[in-house]
């Protein structure tokens, strides 16, 4: 079969059964959620791994497979979704502290922009190990940052030679990407946002070993078991974030 039909016969047959998947037979009994599972829809949110590459424990968050593509139930997508949602909110009001993650790609900026606008602190490059079950370290490196940004902004750095000048603002550089994110972080975040599960399982694994609770956006490869307010959703999406 021409490689254009195939494409086709595979998009008739993902639509036909996402298609029901919106249907209000479950806990979609109101237009406000039925806009939002099908806003979630046409991001691909339901969209999950090859059926090969799956954690069996996903199993209640799917809906079928489809062209030996797991799809997953979006009713249960937004159900937990508002979980999380509700549970941030209430965390956010006792002042709690939220770490935003998001370490691959598009979700980078998204993520950044999102932690910003809440004035919460975020990790975008990759996740240094240690960050939470050595922080002590963590925070002298942090307090080096700050001292550096400090001598910036009076403008000492002028009083060094061209060469060491260099090499000092490379180094701020290379802190910045490193710590810019959590630089304000005097303590140990109440909670943790990770965009994509698989890709940050060191920080949840320190997460957890620290306390922390975790709300994470989960594809069908990931144990939802291993976080406190699992989303399940395709996180390859852009718009997962």
């Amino acid at each position: 079969m021409p490689i254009k039909k195939t494409i086709k016969k595979e998009k008739k047959a993902v639509k036909k059964v996402t298609e029901k998947i919106i249907k209000k037979d479950n806990i979609v009994d109101t237009k406000e959620n039925e806009k939002e599972i099908e806003a979630m829809f046409k991001a691909g949110l339901h969209f999950g791994h090859r059926s090969s590459k799956w954690n069996p424990r996903i199993k209640p968050y799917l809906y079928g497979i489809s062209n030996n593509v797991h799809i997953f139930d979006l009713n249960k997508t937004y159900e937990k979704l508002m979980e999380a949602l509700n549970f941030l909110k209430e965390q956010i009001k006792e002042k709690k502290t939220v770490l935003f993650i998001g370490t691959r790609g598009p979700e980078r900026e998204l993520v950044k922009k999102l932690a910003i606008d809440l004035g919460m602190p975020y990790v975008v490059n990759k996740w240094i190990g240690g960050t939470f079950t050595n922080f002590k370290e963590v925070t002298k490196r942090i307090k080096g940052l700050s001292e550096l940004q400090e001598k910036q902004k009076k403008g000492e750095f002028d009083s060094y030679t061209k060469k060491e000048r260099v090499q000092i603002e490379k180094e701020y550089e290379k802190m910045l990407i490193k710590w810019g994110g959590i630089k304000d972080l005097e303590r140990l975040p109440d909670i943790i946002f990770v965009v994509n599960a698989n890709h940050n399982k060191l920080a949840i694994k320190e997460a957890k070993s620290t306390g922390i609770s975790v709300v994470a956006i989960i594809d069908t490869n990931v144990d939802p078991n291993i976080v406190d307010y699992p989303i399940p959703a395709n996180d390859d999406a852009s718009n997962s974030s």
